[in-house]
């Protein structure tokens, strides 16, 4: 359906997060059709934040951290909304269909074709592995036109399935273990700002802080935060663990995971072990894992890292190496822009309903 309007109504709750500037970012390198794009503050220390019209430049600035009494064709939650009156407000403006909710931070623990309360079925999506054929079929899920609110699988889902689901289709695997290396923005921008204050305070021998991170993080890795195992950390691999399960869908043998906190800034990295049914041949790896956004580099290049991806949207590979010991074993070394990869998959979804979406004439 072709837009009849300027754009679309735009609201992103948490503007001000690192993940909702890139996501305003990436709508921005897409030419997503915005006709009003609002930012609510979601936080005290927030500053007032302006209501931006992307074709007109800055509007009326607007500081507010109350959604109701405004309409929007999508709202993108880039951190939880400001109150549970406000959760609740999303959630039945979406279960009426007058706006599409897409929850980057969200579990998903009710995804698929259960619902809430207020009766918005909640999806979660990765339009490449739909683009790609490989998304799991659901039996009873609703239809396309009772999808409202969306959750945007976490960056690590995404690619932990998408290798797994690439090599499943061209081989037959038999076990899989990865490590997920974290950086520290995702946990927020007061985590990047702590181990900064934690790096200049060790070079000064001085006590580094540790409200974020329960201990010393910079120039150190840590398998957990704080002296708990009920940690940001936990609830995060929780949350990944979930995804991935709900992707591979029994068609993958469901991988071992361990995320580490390690003392970078931004970027994913992942060590990925899989195993295989035979001995597997490098080039045969290699080529399955080819594909959208997706480079495997070659022997005689660099190793990817997480500072290299750094605003890019391609995951990086490094040249597939097989085990020394286990001959049907072989190691995958990939990295992704954490921020990057999170915000465009959101837009992506968001792009995929536009033809059944037409965007409001805006007064």
């Amino acid at each position: 359906m072709k837009p009849t309007s300027p754009g679309f109504r735009v609201a992103v709750v948490g503007a001000a997060s690192l993940l909702g500037q890139e996501l305003i970012s990436i709508m921005g390198e897409r030419r997503f059709p915005v006709s009003r794009l609002v930012k609510f503050e979601t936080e005290a220390e927030e500053p007032g934040l302006p209501v931006i019209d992307l074709q007109q430049g800055i509007g009326t600035s607007e500081s507010s951290s109350d959604l109701s009494g405004t309409a929007f064709d999508y709202v993108f939650l880039a951190v939880a909304p400001p109150s549970a009156s406000a959760a609740a407000d999303l959630r039945h403006r979406a279960a009426e269909g007058s706006c599409a909710v897409i929850d980057l931070i969200s579990g998903g623990e009710q995804t698929g074709a259960s619902s809430s309360a207020e009766g918005s079925a909640q999806i979660l999506s990765i339009p490449s592995l739909e683009r790609a054929g490989l998304a799991p079929q659901v039996a009873h899920g609703p239809s396309p036109a009772e999808k409202r609110v969306f959750l945007s699988a976490h960056p690590a889902a995404i690619v932990v399935s998408s290798l797994l689901l690439r090599l499943a289709a061209q081989l037959k695997l038999r076990s899989a273990a990865a490590h997920v290396f974290m950086p520290v923005s995702e946990l927020g921008s007061r985590a990047v700002d702590e181990l900064q204050k934690q790096t200049v305070s060790l070079l000064s021998f001085q006590k580094p802080p540790q409200t974020i991170f329960g201990a010393q993080l910079a120039f150190n890795l840590l398998p957990r935060l704080g002296r708990t195992r009920t940690s940001a950390l936990a609830e995060l691999e929780k949350r990944i663990r979930f995804q991935v399960r709900h992707y591979l869908a029994d068609r993958v043998p469901l991988p071992a995971l361990r995320l580490v906190q390690v003392p970078v800034f931004c970027s994913l990295a992942f060590s990925l072990f899989v195993e295989t049914a035979g001995p597997p041949a490098v080039e045969a790896v290699t080529q399955a894992l080819q594909g959208e956004h997706i480079q495997v580099r070659k022997a005689f290049q660099p190793a990817p890292s997480q500072i290299e991806v750094a605003g890019s949207n391609e995951i990086l590979i490094d040249a597939i190496t097989r085990d020394a010991e286990f001959s049907t074993g072989i190691w995958i070394w990939a990295t992704v822009d954490n921020l990057r990869l999170a915000a465009v998959n959101a837009v992506e979804i968001a792009e995929s309903l536009q033809g059944t979406r037409s965007p409001a004439a805006v007064q």
